[in-house]
């Protein structure tokens, strides 16, 4: 069974959200072994400099690093990533579990991923160019995994 790794950077804070998580949560259980791994984000002021930003971005950046798996399949979810449909997103997790283990997919904090951890990707990931509050865009992952392995399971979930 494949194991899904969802390293992200800050924690939960709407209650709504975190029961759609765990909805979705509930429902891949059958489907694969599925992880949500939080990690601290870096506090910075309200404006913060571009040192200050490059300096947020490395440090969490290293804490997402520190969780990827030694020969996991990485996709970094990143706004210049490839835009790509449910069904490709499916196809692409089947091709994967047939040469890996585990998929880790990493989402950066506010100020994105680090050049070094997009370059270690073997995938970069988009959905789409439109900005997401990062809570949100974890539920809207986590639904789009679940409808790639129905897909791949030829269920009416998809239609």
């Amino acid at each position: 069974m494949l194991s899904i790794n969802i390293i992200c950077v800050g924690k939960l804070k709407e209650a709504y959200l975190r029961q759609a998580i765990e909805e979705y949560s509930k429902r891949m259980k059958p489907l694969c072994k599925l992880s949500i791994i939080e990690l601290p984000e870096e506090r910075v002021g309200d404006n913060p400099s571009d040192a200050e930003i490059q300096h947020t971005v490395a440090a969490e950046s290293e804490r997402i690093q520190s969780k990827i798996g030694k020969g996991d399949y990485v996709i970094a979810m990143c706004v210049e990533g490839k835009n790509i449909s449910s069904e490709e997103l499916s196809g692409r997790l089947e091709d994967i579990s047939m040469t890996h283990s585990a998929v880790d997919l990493i989402i950066g904090g506010s100020w994105g991923l680090s050049d070094t951890l997009k370059a270690r990707a073997d995938f970069k990931l988009s959905m789409g160019k439109m900005t997401f509050p990062h809570q949100l865009f974890r539920l809207m992952l986590l639904e789009q995994l679940y409808r790639a392995f129905q897909i791949s399971k030829g269920t009416k979930y998809h239609k």
